[in-house]
């Protein structure tokens, strides 16, 4: 009997140091490795800082870096105590593989967002068009991207549709081309017209001489001679001079006798 108690004070004694140890390596893993993560995640951290990367993919990188470390750091730990950790990672793994599936969506907007981010095809304050709508851009979220009509409406586009369509950006480069269509009559002097119409374009300074402002006849419409002034402007010119120039010409057009037409319709009535 004594011999039995004698044996199992051993094979406790024997255990208790085996298992002692294996719990302080597991601390000591633990704690460690948390020191390390902490360390490594505050390096790449730092190196994302320096190449000047947005604050905002710099924050979500840092974040799954750090928890990418603390969650080896915690296999590590579990596994020097003897536990087998194969059955715990695929529950891990199919818990994950249903969020992903169940948000999908919100998924794609996350990475949409993480892709506009590192290519920026516009900045904050942009006037984009995409997404089926427009305006100037207020802020660029993880998961939407957030706008301004110009009519002064909040809209937010969901990054995944925005990345998905067509991304048109009026503000990225310093100069645009504006068109204006403009009608006379059969009966003008086309000459003249053209004249007239570069001497508008002339007389103001928005209009760039380089390349210089075109004339062009267009189309012999139904009822009027359509001709195209071309011009190119600075940017921040393109709307005040859309307005301004389409009633200076109109005035122009009135103190010059040139006649714009418009469609008519000739009724006839019989009488039976």
């Amino acid at each position: 009997m004594n011999k039995n108690i004698d044996s199992i004070l051993v094979w406790l004694q024997v255990q208790g140091v085996e298992y002692g140890l294996r719990i302080l390596g597991a601390i000591a893993i633990l704690l460690i490795g948390l020191w390390v993560a902490k360390l490594l995640a505050n390096l790449l951290r730092k190196v994302l800082e320096a190449r000047k990367l947005d604050p905002m993919i710099v924050t979500f990188i840092y974040n799954i870096a750090k928890g990418a470390l603390i969650a080896f750091v915690i296999v590590a730990a579990v596994q020097k105590l003897g536990i087998q950790t194969a059955s715990f990672i695929a529950v891990v793994g199919a818990i994950g593989l249903a969020m992903s599936l169940a948000l999908q969506g919100t998924l794609g907007n996350f990475a949409s967002g993480v892709i506009m981010l590192v290519l920026r095809p516009f900045n904050k304050g942009d006037y984009i068009e995409g997404g089926g709508t427009s305006g100037s851009v207020e802020h660029i979220d993880i998961f939407a991207t957030i706008l301004n009509s110009p009519d002064n409406k909040r809209i937010i586009v969901p990054n995944g549709k925005l990345m998905n369509d067509v991304i048109v950006n009026y503000s990225t480069l310093a100069t645009r081309r504006l068109d204006f269509t403009f009608g006379c009559s059969y009966s003008d002097d086309i000459p003249k017209v053209k004249t007239v119409l570069t001497r508008i374009a002339s007389e103001d300074a928005r209009f760039l001489k380089d390349p210089e402002p075109q004339v062009l006849v267009s189309e012999l419409a139904d009822s009027s001679v359509n001709l195209i002034l071309r011009t190119w402007v600075k940017k921040e010119d393109y709307w005040p001079l859309t307005f301004e120039t389409i009633e200076k010409v109109k005035l122009t057009f009135d103190q010059e006798g040139i006649s714009i037409p418009f469609p008519q319709q000739d009724v006839h009535l019989t009488r039976n």
